[in-house]
Order: structure tokens, then sequence, then C-alpha cells
């Protein structure tokens, strides 16, 4: 039996039983909108835009949706901000990635006049050095692996042979150090905002 068994007025399921309509949206109402205001505040502590945010949210709403009617994720909370960190990771996968020595100095890049303010690249800066800082803070291997894959662009075999490794080793140092970074560049304050 879930836990909704214990719930004043619910019937009791069997794990993994299919919900209906109804009592999906009384699930979603009663389960997920609750965490709204503390995804919204994860969400834009992890990108700028606040228009971007509400449709990254929506995006978790249909994802949380979507999944519950196969079957009820439990527990709730975990399940929203996993989705919703995943859903940030892909989306920072599909957007353009530079190479972070190719803009270590933003100030030598010509400046086009459609090209966002100070403010903006200052944000840049910072959100460069905090990755900086976070990647020099992996273990030693599975920072070796992520430079390789996500800034060389090697593919795990390329990895796997270059490091003298199985291909599996590389695919668990690199989920490790991807982990490790998304935690750490979510989670950490810029210094005092102030640019190193």
């Amino acid at each position: 039996m879930t836990s909704d068994s214990n719930r004043e007025g619910s019937v009791p399921r069997k794990a993994g039983a299919l919900m209906t309509a109804a009592d999906l949206d009384d699930w979603f109402i009663r389960e997920v909108l609750p965490l709204e205001v503390a995804l919204l505040k994860f969400l834009r502590r992890s990108r700028r835009g606040h228009a971007d945010v509400e449709d990254l949210c929506h995006d978790v709403y249909v994802r949380v949706y979507e999944a519950a009617a196969r079957e009820k994720p439990d527990p709730v909370r975990p399940y929203v901000f996993t989705v919703a960190r995943n859903l940030l990771l892909n989306r920072a996968r599909h957007e353009n990635v530079v190479a972070i020595e190719a803009v270590a100095d933003l100030d030598t890049l010509g400046i086009a006049l459609d090209e966002p303010g100070p403010d903006r690249n200052v944000m840049a800066r910072q959100d460069l050095h905090r990755f900086q800082r976070a990647l020099d803070r992996l273990p030693p291997r599975a920072r070796e692996v992520v430079v390789m894959r996500k800034i060389e662009g090697l593919s795990r075999p390329e990895i796997a042979a270059r490091l003298g490794i199985a291909q599996s080793t590389v695919s668990e140092y690199l989920a490790t150090g991807m982990d490790i970074l998304t935690d750490i560049v979510l989670g950490e304050p810029i210094d005092g905002g102030k640019t190193p």
C-alpha cells in the first residue's frame, strides 16, 4: 500500500496502480502545487529570465503529471526537484557550449551593438568563475573525465582509451562529476557578489 492509504478520505491503492484523472488532479493539487514557491526559487537561482523560469516550472509540472499518470512518485518533493534539476541540465546541454579558455577574458571579445549590457557581462563572468571554482573542487579523475567529455568533446570510448579505463568507469566518473558540479553550481552563492 502507498502512503495514501493513511490519508483521511483516501482509497487504499496498490503501489504502481493507475489513478483516475480526478485522482491524479487531486493528487497534483494536494502534493505538487504546494511546492511551487520552493520550485520557483530553485529555478530562479539557476536561470536569469523570469519568463524562462515560468516556462521551466510549467515543463516540470507537465513531466511530473505525466509520470504520475503512469506511476505516482513517492516521496513527491525529491522527485519534483530531481525533475527540475534534470530539466535544467538538459536545457544547459542544448545551449551553445563554449570552451572556458575561449571566454576566460570576455573583454577581448568584440561586442556587437545588440549584445546585452555590462551587467550581463558581469553576471556571465561570475557564472564562469563559479563554474571554474566548481570544476576545481571535483575529484581529480572525475574532473579529468568531465573536461575531456564536456569541454574537449571527446566520446566515452575515446576517453576510456586515453585513460586506459573501461567505458563504464568513464560513465561513472562523468555522472559523479556532473552531479557534484550541478550541486555546487546551483547551491553555491557568489562570494560577496564580486567577480574575482
